[in-house]
């Protein structure tokens, strides 16, 4: 057991990768879009067919994971709930370890973790923990779940995109989706936690030039819609 009143849900049944996976989903569709969540996005997120997710939802629900909303979709219960923050967790834990203890780039890590956070066991993940001095946030900003799973609110932020000209904040977070997104503004040196000016916008959704230090830098409109700036 860990230090803290959580201890990690058992697993399931010998598919617990693929409930994970699909635990993990829900939990981050529904934070997007604020409610049940339907067979189609699902499908779409974890490139699968609509006729595969549907016998994954029927088992979860008599696992007592999920809860079907008639013509709606489907919410996770407490007990799914535990289940997606407890990966949550993981793979935000082994993203910054692979980063800051490994030296692994940040672009590669989402990878890695994706395959690594299901088979971490508890005494491993808290080692972590410790050896990272209790990190609250991964590589790309993203919140890590806490040991009893309390998964912190992120501020008010907006996308880089829909910052005015002339004001700007603090980069707080960004998409991991696209390595080659993290690659270019790692080698422009921008990373979560740099304070960001947008200095113009070219018309008609032209890239933005912002100020970093300094350093003046072209963003296309794709990147700036992933960068999320804090006030």
């Amino acid at each position: 057991m860990k230090a803290g009143s959580h201890t990690r849900p058992e697993r399931t049944s010998p598919n617990s990768e693929a409930v994970e996976d699909y635990a993990k989903t829900i939990y981050a569709l529904a934070r997007r879009e604020e409610g049940a969540v339907g067979t189609s996005a699902i499908a779409q997120r974890l490139g699968v067919t609509p006729g595969t997710v549907t016998p994954m939802l029927k088992r979860m629900a008599e696992l007592g994971l999920v809860e079907h909303v008639p013509y709606r979709g489907v919410t996770l219960t407490p007990a799914g709930e535990e289940v997606a923050l407890e990966v949550i967790r993981h793979h935000r834990l082994l993203e910054a370890y692979l980063a800051e203890a490994l030296g692994m780039p940040w672009d590669k890590v989402h990878a890695e973790a994706e395959v690594l956070e299901h088979y971490i066991s508890e005494d491993l993940e808290e080692r972590i923990a410790l050896a990272l001095g209790d990190p609250s946030r991964d590589p790309h900003g993203d919140p890590i779940p806490s040991r009893d799973l309390a998964l912190e609110q992120d501020a008010d932020g907006v996308p880089l995109a829909g910052v005015t000209e002339g004001e700007g904040g603090t980069f707080s977070r960004v998409s991991d989706s696209d390595p080659a997104m993290l690659r270019f503004l790692d080698e422009l040196g921008i990373r979560p936690g740099a304070e960001i000016t947008v200095r113009a916008r070219a018309p008609f959704g032209g890239p933005l030039t912002i100020d970093v230090a300094g350093s003046e830098h072209a963003i296309g409109g794709e990147l700036a819609e992933r960068m999320i700036i804090s006030g």
